[in-house]
Formats: structure tokens, C-alpha cells, sequence
């Protein structure tokens, strides 16, 4: 059975989904969760039937999933909440303590966020999802962004310099592509974060960067996410931009604000990574 606890009735409250076998667990989880954010509504599941269920009912911001739960593993939970329309794009963080091969060799899977080690302790929890679920709309980064329209270009840009970031402005994928490979050469990955539209005047489009980007380079999702935006609503054509290796997509016309939330936690979550790859 699942149980909703909350610090506000209010619906504008962040919502955050415990899922883990243990009741014990889930009571420590959330009672540190309503201590430290304020501002969220926390809801336990004892299993992955039951999270599947809680999941038809109404969207959620964070997903937090055991690696063992009684009638399923958590990996399967999490490829299918990525097969929710409504929860495409949802964090899920495996929440584990358990002594699992697949986190040593970090094979969770396309379908998981992240791993957070419960050893870590849980403030640190709290912490890590307080990042995800009330984002402050400001930070430090670089973004290679390939559009061929000078007045979208512009108005997009200022969309991504207002809140701090450092844009690298290309008008086709041969641009980016060539601008990639010199950065390579010198080490680095050329930015922090890709955003692309799908169409443009050359003769290579937004897909084509984006393969190349994870075949030709090399580089994964978390090394460097790619964000696609697209005027085409079909969803087997998004779902296939998702397969080739998008992080996410971003609908034509571009809301500002959505925009802004999806660059910040590609661009958090990459940050992450890198410094738990450097030991940083």
C-alpha cells in the first residue's frame, strides 16, 4: 500500500516518490525529506506494481527507486516509468546500499538518472534531490547551440545568457561538428551541454549531430548531454530522437522557462558526474 505524506495540501508542491520494499526505509526517507524541503510532498511505495499505479494518477517531479524491490527489479520500474507518456523525463535515482556488481561497473542503464549510495547519509539524500526539485535559476556553464534562424538565435540566446551561461553560437552541424573535433584535439568536449534544433539549412540535421556526438565521439549522456528541439509532434519521431541519444527534447516554440529548467538539469546532473568520475 502506498502512503502520502505532505507539508501543505497545496498542489503546487514538488512531488517526490519513495519506492522501496522497507517501510522502515520509506518512513527514515521521507521524514528526512519533509525536514529538510519544505516545500514537497513526499509518497511511499512498498513495490513496483504499486509505484506503477501511483504513477497513472498524477505526474511527479523526482523518483526515487531500490535496486531490489519484492516483484521486480528497479531497473525494470524505471524503463517502465520511461515508458509513461507523463514521466519521460522524470529524475529517477537508484537509492541504494547494497553491494550490487551492476554499480560497480555503472551499468544501470539508460533509464536511471543517477545512483545515490545511502552510506552518503541521508541529509546528504535531501540535499541531492533539494538540487533537483527546487533548482535556483542561475548558473555557470558552456552551451553549443546550432540554429540557423538569426532572430530564434538571438532571442534564445539571451534566454541562456540571462541566467549565466556562456553560449557558442553555430549556424549548421558542419560548424559544430568541426568546432567539436578542434576542442577534442585540445581535450576538452567543447561545452557543457549541446542544444540543437532538429532542422536546419545544411545538408547534415540536429539527429545527425546528435549521432555522431555519441557514435563518431564517443561521448555519453552524462559527459555530454544533448538537447534537441523539435517542431514535430509525432511521437514516434521523438522517441526515436530519445533512442539515438537525446537527453531530452524541447517542443517548438520555445517556452522560456522550460527551456531554462531542462538546460539546468542537464547541465547539474553532467556536473555531477564529472566530479564523482575526478573524485572531486
Amino acid at each position: 500500500m502506498s502512503a502520502t505524506i505532505s507539508n501543505r495540501s497545496t498542489r503546487t508542491a514538488a512531488r517526490v516518490l519513495v519506492v522501496d520494499g522497507s517501510r522502515v526505509v520509506r518512513q527514515l526517507l521521507t521524514r528526512v525529506l519533509l525536514a529538510e524541503l519544505p516545500d514537497v510532498e513526499v509518497i511511499g511505495s512498498g513495490s513496483g506494481a504499486d509505484a506503477l499505479k501511483l504513477l497513472e494518477s498524477g505526474v511527479f517531479d523526482f523518483i526515487t527507486i531500490a535496486l531490489r524491490l519484492p516483484d521486480m527489479d528497479g531497473l525494470e520500474l524505471a524503463r517502465s516509468v520511461r515508458e509513461t507518456a507523463s514521466q519521460t523525463y522524470v529524475p529517477i535515482v537508484v537509492v541504494s546500499g547494497d553491494v550490487d556488481d551492476r554499480l560497480h561497473r555503472r551499468s544501470l542503464g539508460e533509464d536511471v538518472t543517477d545512483y545515490f549510495d545511502k552510506a552518503l547519509g541521508l541529509q546528504a539524500l535531501a540535499e541531492f534531490i533539494r538540487g533537483y526539485v527546487s533548482p535556483q535559476m542561475h548558473a555557470e556553464g558552456t552551451v553549443l547551440y546550432v540554429e540557423d534562424s538569426r532572430v530564434v538565435a538571438l532571442a534564445t540566446r539571451r534566454m541562456m545568457e540571462k541566467i549565466g551561461l556562456t553560449v557558442r553560437h553555430v549556424v549548421s552541424v558542419e560548424d559544430a561538428l568541426a568546432m567539436l573535433e578542434t576542442d577534442r584535439a585540445l581535450g576538452w568536449t567543447g561545452a557543457d551541454v549541446v542544444l540543437t534544433d532538429v532542422s536546419l539549412k545544411g545538408e547534415l540535421t540536429g539527429g545527425d549531430l546528435l549521432k555522431r556526438i555519441r557514435n563518431e565521439f564517443g561521448y555519453g549522456k552524462g559527459r555530454l548531454p544533448v538537447l534537441v528541439m523539435t517542431g514535430d509532434e509525432n511521437p514516434a519521431n521523438q522517441a526515436a530522437l530519445i533512442k539515438a541519444g537525446a537527453n531530452d527534447l524541447v517542443e517548438k516554440p520555445v517556452e522560456e522557462k522550460l527551456l531554462v529548467t531542462k538546460l539546468l538539469f542537464q547541465l547539474r546532473v553532467a556536473q555531477h558526474l564529472r566530479s564523482r568520475a575526478t573524485g572531486a
